[in-house]
């Protein structure tokens, strides 16, 4: 039955059949078929008990955050307040671009909003200033990656929201992964810069330093917002979703005065099309993910490595090629709810805490996210820079391999990521 399931599953993805139908139509023919005794109303009552999550009210609000953040100016003064702090080190605006993704990361939480905000800013300046097209949109790409691992990350709370875990602690876990892949980039761009004689973009002083802190306060001020309130207690991880989308709307419209009435409806649209379009994917993966449950694919999967006898260092390589495969072509949120409730089980029972495995999961995606030939942040950089894929693939090579180098550390010292939540 399981195979019969997954073959039809995968059938569909093959001929381009939109991921909530395959997930809808597999999961019809398996109750129809195999599960008769069961009523087909049961599709439309796991499909709402899916949605039907306190944890998952967070996701439209961060893009909400994302949004207002790409539009309002915020994102403008938080690449100057970057270039002002490594503006006389070689390779200066590559690291800014990191910087950048960094702290934007910790501000919306998503991948293409970062790809999209910083972007359309940061290229042009990186080509104008002797970076190769190939390293720029390998770096704009990759970097906006990092978004999802930094918190607040939208793919940490549908993983929460499936596993049963500590939203904040998966958050908080995210920070030290997030800022290990971030120094490679740096590092490895620092290298590129020297390599080609790239020029410097302005020098640092502690004045221009201190006038760019103060232009971009209002925007730094996000991320302290979100994990201070977190971290101290004031709001859940969910509250806190709703408080920076209010904040990020004051700053823009009152403190900046670089968002209308109109702006401000258009962004709710944009916002709520995208919503819809995670939360029709989600809710249509619970009855897919339902389907494993009660065909037992968890304790198969289980039962399987056990019997195999499999050494804990090559399960864990395992289960990190086929995420990274899966992320070559299945969007993110796709693969956090297929794969969850396969490898959660069989790497708990192994002793893995599952805020490290949830870590794991979402540093693979991020890497999956640039990964040819089909990883989305590659259509957006695509989309926005009006570059064929195959135009991008070159430049990421080296990001990808740097990625793995982190991934290998996050997976086998699982004190990078575990260090901060024990302290909470």
């Amino acid at each position: 039955m399981l195979t019969v399931f997954l073959v039809l599953f995968m059938a569909l993805l093959i001929f381009n059949f939109p991921i909530f139908v395959a997930f809808l139509v597999s999961s019809v023919v398996a109750l129809y078929f195999f599960f008769s005794n069961m009523p087909l109303e049961i599709i439309v009552q796991t499909s709402f008990r899916t949605v039907d999550k306190f944890s998952l009210v967070a996701v439209p609000y961060f893009i909400l955050t994302a949004n207002i953040m790409s539009r309002g100016g915020m994102a403008s003064r938080l690449i100057d307040w970057a270039l002002a702090m490594v503006g006389s080190v070689r390779g200066s605006l590559g690291i800014a671009t990191v910087l950048s993704a960094e702290f934007f990361g910790a501000l919306s939480g998503s991948a293409p909003a970062t790809v999209a905000a910083l972007g359309k800013i940061l290229y042009p300046a990186l080509r104008k200033n002797h970076y190769g097209k190939e390293y720029a949109l390998g770096l704009i790409t990759a970097g906006g990656s990092i978004a999802i691992l930094i918190p607040p990350s939208i793919t940490m709370i549908i993983y929460a929201s499936i596993a049963d875990a500590s939203v904040g602690k998966l958050f908080i876990a995210g920070i030290i992964p997030g800022l290990l892949v971030g120094l490679f980039y740096v590092a490895y761009t620092v290298f590129y810069a020297v390599r080609r004689n790239v020029p410097t973009v302005g020098s640092f002083s502690f004045r221009n330093l201190a006038v760019a802190t103060k232009k971009a306060g209002w925007t730094l001020g996000v991320p302290v917002l979100i994990l201070g309130g977190i971290y101290i207690g004031i709001f859940t991880p969910t509250e806190s979703a709703a408080v920076s989308s209010v904040y990020a709307l004051f700053v823009s419209m009152v403190i900046y005065k670089e968002l209308t009435i109109r702006d401000v409806f258009d962004i709710a649209v944009e916002t709520a099309e995208l919503t819809a379009k995670i939360f029709i994917i989600v809710a249509a993966s619970g009855i897919f993910s339902w389907i494993l449950t009660i065909g037992q694919a968890p304790q198969v999967v289980a039962a399987a490595v056990n019997n195999s006898h499999v050494p804990y260092h090559v399960l864990l390589i395992l289960i990190n090629i086929v995420l990274l495969i899966a992320g070559m072509f299945i969007h993110p949120t796709s693969i956090t709810i297929i794969f969850t409730p396969l490898f959660l089980p069989v790497v708990t029972a192994m002793g893995i805490d599952p805020v490290h495995f949830g870590i794991i999961l979402t540093l693979n995606i991020a890497i999956g996210m640039y990964s040819p030939p089909f990883g989305l942040n590659l259509f957006v950089t695509s989309g926005v820079f009006n570059e064929p894929v195959s135009k991008i693939i070159p430049g990421l090579v080296p990001f990808i391999i740097l990625s793995l180098i982190a991934l290998l550390l996050v997976t086998f010292i699982p004190a990078i990521s575990l260090f901060l939540p024990s302290l909470m």
